[in-house]
């Protein structure tokens, strides 16, 4: 039991410093999702690079919600490495 009580602390300070970089990240998401819609509309041709970069932010996105609500005590980025790549673009 006491265990879960820490972890249910340690999981306010992982809040705190993921949801700084996960918010910081977010806007970066953002803009190269724009600078790759028009990339698309100009050249025919998405960049696989930003497609990669956005979905690694979706990717860590998603491990970072399922630690907050007590789905997986696995910890998120920056605590963890970087999940490996899910999907392959073409």
């Amino acid at each position: 039991m006491k265990k879960e009580r820490k972890e249910g602390w340690f999981r306010i300070l992982v809040l705190i410093i993921s949801g700084i970089v996960f918010g910081v990240w977010s806007i970066l998401v953002k803009v190269l999702a724009i600078i790759n819609f028009f990339i698309v509309i100009f050249s025919g041709k998405r960049n696989k690079g930003m497609a990669e970069m956005c979905e690694s932010w979706n990717t860590e996105y998603y491990r970072f919600i399922r630690y907050l609500t007590f789905v997986v005590n696995e910890r998120p980025f920056p605590f963890t490495p970087l999940a490996e790549k899910i999907t392959e673009f073409k």
